[in-house]
């Protein structure tokens, strides 16, 4: 609708402009002030508004803290090593060193997820009495480096929840003394077989070895008596049910062994 109507006052003017009622013109004294009215007017009405929306919706929302980025390959693990992991492989325990000959170890449990390896804690450990060897012999007291299978668990006392077979037996009895005099008494609690020179899926009490007596086995990750082992390794008894807990069949895992130098390859 148009008024033609020569002048109108500044509150007609505003009563037909909220109106949406176009006039012909304004006289020009009437046209400033109407100006002047309406920028006020908007001016309030945007303030009310403003006032009204909760300070918390009216701030920008916080960024949301970005995914941690996973290494895409086993941090540590040169070229030689990886190629030895297997690829469906999703649970890898890598025990290592800084030095071939030293007989304590950190262990660490990584978990493939969403492309890529978290990492779990970092525990301490204890391994062959005179470090680690590439081709291990029995009684040489050295750990073997390498990359081994994890299928088969068992122990003195009872399965303590573990997805891995499980061989509870009074077999896993051990005593006397270690190479520091600390008593061995409860050392096979709870133990994992390394696959090495073992056949898999029997209990780690069998004694087939395919690659003969002379290059050892037995070679378990139990639990730890407080100082270096034969060529086992050893973790806190907390720490060997968080691990047995921790390991499932289905994600294939294995574990890695040898000193920083040795891994890197």
């Amino acid at each position: 609708m148009r008024l033609n109507l020569p002048y109108l006052s500044v509150t007609a003017a505003l009563v037909v402009t909220a109106l949406g009622i176009t006039t012909y013109h304004l006289a020009e004294g009437d046209t400033h002030a109407a100006r002047e009215q309406a920028a006020s007017t908007e001016h309030d009405a945007e303030t009310a508004t403003t006032s009204s929306v909760p300070a918390s919706a009216a701030a920008p929302s916080a960024t949301a803290q970005s995914r941690p980025q996973l290494p895409t390959q086993l941090p540590g693990l040169g070229p030689k090593t990886l190629a030895r992991v297997p690829a469906d492989a999703r649970q890898v325990v890598i025990l290592t060193g800084t030095g071939k000959h030293s007989s304590t170890s950190q262990a660490v449990l990584w978990q493939r997820v969403d492309g890529g390896w978290r990492r779990g804690e970092v525990w301490a450990a204890h391994n062959g009495y005179k470090g680690r060897t590439d081709k291990h012999y029995v009684g040489d007291l050295h750990s073997p480096i390498g990359m081994f299978g994890l299928t088969d668990a068992g122990g003195r006392l009872a399965d303590p929840g573990t997805k891995l077979p499980y061989h509870q037996s009074g077999a896993f009895s051990v005593g006397g003394t270690g190479f520091e005099g600390e008593p061995l008494a409860g050392s096979f609690d709870y133990v994992i077989a390394l696959n090495y020179n073992r056949q898999p899926g029997t209990s780690p009490m069998d004694g087939t070895k395919p690659l003969g007596e002379s290059r050892g086995g037995g070679i378990w990750i139990h639990v730890d008596h407080g100082g270096p082992t034969p060529a086992c390794i050893s973790l806190s008894k907390a720490h060997m049910k968080e691990l047995l807990h921790a390991l499932d069949p289905a994600d294939h895992p294995v574990a890695v062994l040898g000193d920083a130098a040795s891994l890197a390859r």
